[in-house]
């Protein structure tokens, strides 16, 4: 089995199971917090979350790529693209959207804000969860 292919769908894995456990998890109990105690607790979640999910997300964004640029045997080039325009879309969501408003809420708490930001990181469970399924495919595509 391909190892850009291999490695892509287990960063992918790991990344499916991160970001359930945050948007069904952390993210509803973010509401419980104090609002005296939010600041401190928001960036304990930031400092202990990012070095778990950012390796991932950089093994995945590099594999992605490489599936690509160069896919193996068997895969199809247009649905290994098309993985890798989620994988950017993933990206530019977390860069652009869920980061900046996660950091403004981190500041203080905001019911509004905290609805949006919750209501916003379903795309990104969405993009990996349609990212996975679309690497279950290639995997039984490859050669």
């Amino acid at each position: 089995m391909p190892l850009a292919l291999l490695a892509n769908t287990a960063a992918t894995g790991v990344l499916i199971g991160l970001i359930l456990t945050v948007q069904l998890v952390h993210y509803p109990l973010f509401a419980a917090v104090g609002r005296a105690e939010w600041p401190a607790y928001a960036a304990a979640h930031a400092r202990r979350i990012t070095p778990l999910v950012a390796p991932w997300m950089a093994l995945e964004l590099a594999t992605s790529l490489w599936l690509a640029a160069a896919p193996p045997p068997g895969v199809p080039r247009a649905p290994a693209w098309a993985a890798a325009g989620a994988t950017l879309l993933t990206w530019g969501v977390t860069l652009l959207v869920n980061g900046p408003a996660f950091a403004r809420l981190a500041r203080a708490w905001d019911d509004g804000l905290h609805r949006r930001v919750v209501r916003a990181n379903w795309l990104r469970v969405a993009l990996w969860t349609g990212r996975g399924a679309l690497l279950l495919f290639l995997l039984g595509q490859a050669r």
